[in-house]
């Protein structure tokens, strides 16, 4: 039986490679963006799909997209956020900290936890919530670490308020992901040796490793695993 999927930032990278996993397996597949550009290119070479425009950080904006999308809604994975730290206008006085800092923090976890409680009615029994998280929760990257480590913790309240409702509630954190816009072709040469030195593979993600860890946790084999973090970062931050 086909799901309706919802993939949020699923215009380029990591998002656009979800969108096309699940619509490849026969899923009806939503996504999301705040540029139409992308969405139009995903639309094109997947004319099966629907594109919408949103802005998850408001709150508007997703009454509009809770109007626009099916009744019932088997998975959404809450992948659009980032490192807005990249996008600063490099100000240092502190109320352009607190700028910044409420930015991450809107753009991380301010918006999946809003995207969520707009489609909490939505969200069918025996369904997946799935968050991309950040290696970064755990090695530190100032505000966008910390965004990512509030969206884990929040994860854990979450899951057990859906789990009376037979629905999971899951981050996937990634580590290094080559292919993406993450740092806005600002990575140096040194620092992605460095990064791919610290994994214990010897190589960095791709990512089709995040799809497939997102693809199980929504499948059926993921049933009873809820409330938890599924590191993919080849090692770089081990667990015991």
């Amino acid at each position: 039986m086909a799901r309706t999927i919802l993939v949020t930032g699923g215009g380029t990278g990591i998002g656009r490679a979800l969108v096309e996993h699940f619509a490849a397996h026969g899923d009806r597949v939503f996504l999301t963006g705040r540029r139409p550009g992308p969405l139009k290119d995903v639309t094109e070479a997947l004319p099966a799909v629907t594109a919408l425009v949103c802005d998850h950080t408001d709150p508007a904006a997703l009454t509009d997209l809770v109007a626009a999308l099916p009744e019932r809604l088997d998975v959404l994975v809450n992948n659009a956020g980032g490192n807005t730290d990249f996008d600063a206008d490099g100000s240092a006085d502190l109320a352009a900290y607190a700028r910044d800092f409420r930015a991450n923090l809107d753009a991380n976890l301010v918006s999946a936890a809003l995207t969520t409680r707009a489609l909490s009615g939505r969200l069918a029994a025996d369904g997946a919530v799935i968050h991309i998280g950040s290696i970064a929760a755990d090695q530190g990257a100032g505000a966008y670490g910390a965004a990512k480590a509030g969206l884990a913790s929040w994860n854990v309240d979450l899951a057990r308020e859906l789990g009376a409702r037979r629905i999971t509630a899951n981050v996937v954190s990634p580590g290094y992901i080559a292919g993406t816009e993450f740092f806005r072709d600002r990575l140096a040469d040194a620092r992605r040796e460095q990064l791919i030195a610290a994994t214990a593979t010897g190589r960095p993600g791709a990512v089709d490793d995040i799809t497939g860890a997102v693809a199980f946790l929504a499948s059926p084999a993921a049933r009873h695993l809820t409330g938890q973090v599924l590191n993919v970062n080849g090692g770089a931050h081990p667990t015991r």
